[in-house]
């Protein structure tokens, strides 16, 4: 029998693909949680309302979001390193853009752009680690390590624009991003060997611009949302978001080589690497994006030393991901994904209760035990999301994926913002805030924990394997 066609396999050149993947995916993160500590700072330089200050925040998530299947499906087409390379050169000129930008809107602006060149490097690297890897032992190492790089960002992001704030101003820490992206894309320019498709196929342009849109509307209405679900801004953007995602549906059951094959939502695997996704963006990332500020406001913390606080879950995250992998061949990546989910809403449970009364360091039992979790599930669903489409089409297993995490963490966001909204006034800001954190907490951990349930729900079905013939032996 002839064997099936492998991954690349040279020890080197897969070390060396899986190095300049790491790093991207590291570089993105840092991106995406830089904006959490000096948004503040940002606003107020350039002149940003209540509205504006939303933008600055959550812009970057919507050019994720719309971005990544596209980038996925020409990684998978046109070229996997091209893409990395294109995706690398944006996000150099966006942020280029955003430590010049002389207002709101064009701050704003860039952080899209660099949304975009940011899927670009997720989708394409993710996938050339699933090109360069055989299935087994080294590739749930290799994604092992790629889903620690993204608690490594967020654990270094917020930190490393403390500091550059603190040091010279915000707009350097977009110069110091443009550096840092200008060297990781000439690295894979020189370094990274051509993967894509032996059969080239067709560009679903219908289907690529009605998800990407549909997708950036409904994250900008949930963005704008926060302001008030009633505003009419707010209703027609949803309106909007529907219809194109349902016009992308039927687009996918009629053109001929779809942008995502909607047969994908019949695999259990595919299901649940989306859907804990989705999951760990709303229910734990959504969380964790407000301690900060609530720590500020408890605790009367520094932009710094909350970003330090916030890194202990994030660094662990980041320790642990790399260790999951003993996991393989004990625990499916499946069942890793739900019992993550199942600790890191044990975690975010722990934080309610922390009130004005109460001291920093009561933070640290829900944040190192969410850590642990969110470690596992990285590591987890890295692999997951390859191994759940078909070998030709791994950056569009990636770019899937991760578009669940930015959805679900825009998702995550607006219920967490919506629920300190509630939360009745007097009694001082301190108090406030702790009774926020309180109920967000329950709801993020009572939202992971479902999501744990359903991914474990999500069982595959077994399928005998023929004896091998005679004349093979």
């Amino acid at each position: 029998m002839t064997p099936p066609a492998e991954p690349v396999t040279h020890r080197s050149t897969a070390r060396t693909t899986l190095a300049v993947a790491c790093a991207a995916t590291l570089l993105v993160l840092m991106n995406f949680t830089a904006t959490l500590p000096t948004a503040g700072l940002v606003a107020a330089d350039l002149g940003s309302g209540a509205s504006g200050t939303t933008w600055i925040l959550g812009s970057i998530g919507v050019g994720l979001a719309a971005s990544l299947m596209a980038a996925g499906g020409l990684a998978d087409d046109r070229g996997r390193k091209r893409t990395f390379v294109a995706g690398g050169l944006l996000l150099v000129l966006a942020s280029a853009v955003c430590a010049a930008a002389p207002g709101t809107v064009v701050f704003v602006l860039g952080r899209l752009v660099q949304g975009a060149g940011s899927a670009a490097l997720l989708a394409a690297g993710l996938g050339l680690v699933g090109q360069a890897f055989a299935p087994g032992a080294a590739r749930a190492r290799a994604t092992g390590l790629w889903g620690a790089m993204v608690g490594g960002g967020i654990a270094v992001g917020p930190l490393f624009a403390a500091l550059l704030v603190k040091a010279v101003d915000w707009r350097f820490c977009y110069v110091a991003l443009a550096v840092l992206a200008a060297g990781v894309t000439l690295w894979g320019a020189v370094s990274l060997t051509e993967s894509r498709n032996e059969r080239r196929r067709g560009l679903d342009v219908a289907g690529a611009v009605t998800l990407g849109l549909g997708i950036a509307l409904l994250v900008a209405a949930l963005v704008e949302g926060r302001g008030g679900w009633g505003r009419p801004r707010v209703v027609v953007l949803l309106v909007a978001a529907v219809v194109l995602l349902a016009a992308f549906a039927v687009v996918e059951r009629r053109v001929a080589e779809p942008l995502l094959d909607l047969a994908l939502l019949r695999r259990p695997a595919f299901v649940a690497s989306t859907a804990g996704a989705l999951v760990i963006g709303a229910g734990v990332v959504g969380l964790m994006t407000y301690v900060p500020m609530v720590a500020q406001t408890l605790f009367g913390l520094s932009p710094l030393r909350s970003a330090a606080l916030l890194a202990v879950w994030s660094g662990l995250s980041f320790v642990v991901a790399p260790h999951a992998r003993r996991l393989a061949g004990r625990v499916g990546d499946r069942h890793q994904v739900a019992a993550g989910l199942v600790v890191c809403g044990a975690g975010e449970l722990a934080l309610a209760g922390i009130g004005e009364h109460s001291s920093w360091w009561r933070f640290l039992p829900g944040l190192v035990v969410a850590g642990v979790g969110s470690g596992v599930v990285n590591a987890a669903l890295a692999g997951l999301a390859v191994r759940s489409v078909p070998a030709d089409r791994v950056a569009v297993g990636s770019a899937a994926n991760n578009a669940s995490r930015y959805l679900g963490s825009s998702v995550g966001v607006a219920v967490i913002a919506a629920v300190l909204a509630a939360v009745p006034h007097g009694g001082g800001a301190a108090h406030e805030a702790g009774v926020g954190l309180s109920h967000a907490a329950i709801a993020a951990g009572v939202l992971t924990l479902a999501g744990a349930v359903f991914v474990a729900l999500c069982r595959e079905r077994v399928r005998a394997v023929p004896a091998p013939e005679a004349s093979a032996a």
